[in-house]
């Protein structure tokens, strides 16, 4: 029996479906509200722990262990099934989401943000990969509308949850709230969802491979975010790491070609539908962790607003993506996955140009409605790419790309939050150098100074206090700015993928296209 067929048969009867996706959507539950629930926090958190030069590594840390374990647990997948690496994804998750809120310092917390996404780099391309291998291309067009109702639903309660919880009890609960979601996923998946795997050949893992991704990716990350904070950009140490992130990604792709049983193999860079979708899933992933990042700080820090509305502006961004994922089933399936993301890039663009005409004294709805066009945009663009990369691949394939295309998203997740950290912090580095005299001798020596607007004690005159939020306000509006440009990369990206996609074909198991 294939493995083609094998999985075929451990999906079961079409009523048996239903448990099963309910499970999913549990599963999925998981990563949705840990993405939209933390970004109101972090001010809080950085009230509390200090380090707002460092809270990017939060969202880097986390994102750079989903996306180097993301090949490893695809591959795994596809030789052993999807349902053990889901339930160690969930495990790993949930461990983390228990330290994370245990954290007694600014590293600590980074560090047990890593342990969540060694967790999340398994649940989202399972969930993904699964759907994919229990319903044809036509059904996903509705399932992804019921995947996209979770993001829908997290989107308003997360932002609204996280805000409550840092304004009227403490960020950590918003760690701990995970726990009896993966509990519940894990329930429905273990009575509802077996697979039966017959073949179980002796494979060769890459491991090479994966840890030269992970270190090179690490070493470009740790540029990003240190430069021209803890060194100045052309100093040794920053073009030592840049340099020794370049030479390990390069050595990456030698050891890639030659290798038997490659974590990433390079394939899937060489076919138009696969390159095109994949490098959106890049910009999708900059522009989603670009705003949930710093739409809080710009309403919490420079409008002036509580935890509790800046989670409402976050949701706005939250709930367009689900609404026009929902819809994008009946688009794509009458014009194409390549028109149907090119009409979203164009609505997000749209949204970011709008983000970055907001003024200092921005009302909330301004906020609110510019994050709902971009994230309306999104999902008109991150649904289709998905369906169109499952859909060139058969199920013995299926893991490996819907995994490369999460991992692309969470590289440009890490990547671009590391770039836009970049920028915010070299604004408020310049800013901070020279403040004007009515603020100087009263700021902190660093970039923390920004703690005087963001719930700390260290505001002690109202022109210190206007400083401050001039400064976050300079350092958001650059970060928009930069945002816009990663639209318009979007929009050439997309103009790769073909108008019609055509199934890959492979001569041998092991052969490319």
């Amino acid at each position: 029996m294939s493995q083609q067929e094998v999985s075929r048969s451990s999906v079961g009867l079409r009523s048996e479906r239903g448990p099963v996706l309910a499970g999913l959507m549990l599963s999925m539950a998981l990563v949705a509200l840990d993405s939209t629930i933390i970004a109101t926090a972090v001010p809080s958190i950085v009230r509390d722990l200090g380090g707002f030069s460092s809270f990017p590594w939060l969202f880097s840390i986390y994102l750079l262990a989903q996306a180097a374990t993301v090949p490893l647990y695809s591959k795994y997948a596809d030789l052993r099934g999807r349902r053990p690496v889901l339930f160690l994804g969930i495990a790993l998750f949930l461990a983390g989401s228990a330290l994370c809120g245990v954290a007694w310092s600014m590293p600590v917390l980074i560090i047990f943000r890593g342990v969540q996404g060694l967790g999340a780099g398994a649940v989202q391309p399972m969930t993904m990969t699964i759907v994919g291998d229990l319903y044809s291309v036509q059904e996903r067009a509705k399932v992804q509308g019921y995947l996209a109702s979770v993001w829908g639903l997290a989107s308003v309660l997360g932002p609204t949850l996280g805000g409550l919880l840092s304004q009227y009890l403490s960020w950590r609960w918003i760690f701990f709230v995970n726990l009896p979601v993966g509990a519940l996923a894990v329930w429905m998946l273990a009575r509802h969802f077996h697979e039966k795997v017959a073949v179980r050949a002796s494979h060769r893992i890459d491991y090479t491979g994966a840890v030269l991704l992970t270190s090179g990716c690490s070493l470009l990350i740790l540029g990003l975010l240190e430069g021209d904070v803890a060194w100045a950009w052309l100093s040794p140490i920053s073009l030592a790491v840049i340099g020794g992130a370049v030479v390990l990604l390069a050595a990456f792709v030698v050891v890639e070609r030659r290798a038997e049983e490659p974590v990433l193999p390079l394939w899937v860079f060489r076919h138009r539908v696969l390159v095109g979708c994949n490098l959106a899933a890049v910009m999708v992933g900059a522009l989603l962790i670009g705003l949930t990042s710093y739409v809080p700080t710009f309403v919490q820090g420079v409008i002036g607003t509580g935890a509790l509305v800046a989670g409402f502006s976050v949701a706005a961004l939250t709930v367009g993506w689900p609404i026009t994922a929902a819809l994008s089933g009946r688009v794509y399936l009458r014009v194409g996955f390549r028109n149907t993301a090119l009409l979203g890039a164009a609505v997000v663009l749209l949204g970011t140009v709008l983000t970055v005409l907001l003024p200092q004294d921005a009302h909330i709805l301004e906020v609110a409605g510019a994050c709902f066009v971009v994230g309306a945009g999104l999902g008109l663009v991150n649904s289709p790419t998905v369906v169109a990369v499952q859909s060139v691949v058969g199920w013995e394939r299926r893991g490996v790309v819907t995994g490369t295309n999460m991992f692309a998203r969470s590289i440009g997740s890490a990547v671009g939050v590391a770039a836009l950290g970049a920028v915010a912090n070299a604004t408020l580095s310049r800013r901070f150098a020279a403040p004007p005299p009515e603020a100087a001798g009263h700021l902190p020596a660093s970039i923390d100074a920004t703690s005087t607007v963001l719930g700390g004690s260290h505001a002690t005159t109202p022109a210190v206090e206007a400083f401050v939020r001039s400064a976050l306000y300079d350092a958001t509006h650059n970060v928009f700015l930069a945002l816009v440009g990663v639209a318009v990369a979007l929009i050439m990206v997309i103009l790769l993928i073909p108008r019609t996609t055509q199934p890959l074909t492979f001569t041998t198991e092991t052969s490319e296209p």
